[in-house]
């Protein structure tokens, strides 16, 4: 079980806990996995990695949102991450959620709930009229669990990633209260 100061919350299944440099093997073993380079275009060195365990770091102390360590509940095993956080799209300030899976925890529901935990917190406790997917075209699991959630694609956007422009589609979710 994580310590109290890392956890950000619990669904069925799952844990969200804050990123640590403890999770260096596990998110360099998640970001080189041969689904995670195709959709991001790109390998992961180790310096890139303590990179971005240093980002979310950053991320929770300024904006108090960033990506997460997913972990079972039963096992404790990590299953990925997921995040919540602020993306300018064209001048316009957006709440993206994003989630990256180990690729033997796929197709097993693990993308949807952690995508609904997410989306329930943005509704519930930021009181967001509505968050984000940013998604390859050819990420069709991805389109799958937005779908699924009932977000409809709303547009695309070229996007610079590193040195290539990377299209990406939008697709919206709507909260509830504000339908």
């Amino acid at each position: 079980m994580p310590k109290q100061s890392n956890m950000f919350g619990q669904s069925q299944r799952l844990i969200y806990r804050k990123i640590t440099i403890d999770d260096f093997d596990e998110i360099y073993q998640m970001m080189n996995t041969k689904s995670v380079k195709e959709v991001w275009e790109q390998n992961f060195s180790k310096k890139d990695i303590i990179n971005w365990i240093k980002k979310c770091k950053n991320s929770y102390c300024q904006e108090g949102l960033g990506f997460y360590i997913i972990q079972d509940k039963e096992t404790s095993n990590v299953v990925g991450q997921v995040s919540l956080s602020d993306d300018e799209i064209n001048g316009n300030i957006f709440y993206e959620i994003g989630y990256i899976l180990h690729e033997k925890y796929t197709k097993k529901g693990y993308a949807t709930e952690a995508a609904k935990f997410m989306a329930q917190f943005a509704f519930d406790k930021l009181n967001l009229e509505e968050v984000i997917f940013e998604i390859r075209p050819n990420n069709i699991a991805s389109i799958k669990v937005a779908k699924r959630l009932g977000a409809k694609q709303a547009r695309s956007f070229t996007k610079q990633v590193n040195t290539k422009k990377i299209e990406h589609l939008i697709f919206t979710l709507k909260n509830p209260k504000y339908k």
